[in-house]
């Protein structure tokens, strides 16, 4: 009798045969949720560039990680912090250590039609945090974004009374949309995630002292065996040009 871990296995290495069949050269790129609004108009903004051929896959660097260690067919890895790419060299599955392209920020958030009043000092996020039902983070152990969220809460002193609060998302972009469709009343997401249009249009938002959490700093690795346009877009977002629209977006660049 076949055991049914083997037909798995099985399963899954047709699967990643079949997607290189499929997807033959096209680029497929792993892009952390925080950078989901800019990535697109950064990419854009080359047009040498030709879309149809890059496949961009959003979502938390964590899972992303797990699965280019499992064998994913990813290209290029554009992770929310620097362990997780590190971790990837260390187990031999990336051409080097790669390198930071920008530095993140977080925010709190809630909807404009919302009664709570965002400030920044303690006194007030007390308030804030007895007024909230429910208070949206992405999960610190997938998303650097929802660890600087945690440690952010934990330095204000204020964990403890956040903590039975809190709902989790996969990715931090998923976080920012519990708040803006009312799941939760207080979110704490990436800046570049509350600037945007779709978000600006329905919620407020504060930008966290960055002194009060680690720093995010944000590394890309080419994953071992890339192709010609993945090696073309990583060295792309290390050019003047694209570190000049990750400021745009609310990034710092190295």
């Amino acid at each position: 009798m076949i055991k049914p871990q083997s037909i798995a296995s099985v399963a899954f290495s047709f699967l990643l045969l079949t997607s290189t069949l499929v997807f033959g050269q096209t680029t497929t790129v792993a892009v952390a949720a925080n950078l989901k609004e800019a990535f697109i108009s950064i990419i854009a903004a080359n047009p040498t560039f030709k879309i149809d051929e890059i496949k961009i896959i959003y979502g938390s660097s964590g899972n992303f990680t797990t699965q280019i260690i499992n064998g994913a067919p990813f290209n290029l890895f554009i992770s929310a912090d620097e362990q997780y790419p590190l971790e990837l060299f260390k187990q031999g599955k990336t051409v080097d250590q790669g390198k930071i392209y920008a530095h993140g920020k977080i925010v709190l958030i809630t909807k404009k039609t919302s009664a709570l009043s965002l400030t920044a000092n303690r006194q007030g996020l007390i308030q804030v945090i007895n007024q909230a039902n429910k208070i949206a983070l992405a999960k610190p152990e997938l998303a650097p974004y929802g660890r600087a969220a945690v440690e952010y809460l934990k330095t204000m002193g204020v964990w403890e009374l956040a903590k039975p609060k809190l709902v989790f998302a996969d990715n931090v972009a998923l976080a920012a949309m519990f708040v803006m469709t009312g799941a939760a009343d207080l979110g704490i997401t990436a800046l570049s995630l509350a600037q945007s249009p779709a978000l600006t249009k329905e919620t407020n938002y504060l930008i966290i002292n960055d002194k009060l959490y680690e720093p995010i700093r944000q590394r890309m690795v080419l994953i071992k065996n890339p192709t010609p346009l993945a090696k073309e877009l990583y060295q792309y977002l290390q050019s003047t040009q694209a570190q000049e629209l990750f400021k745009q977006f609310g990034y710092i660049v190295p």
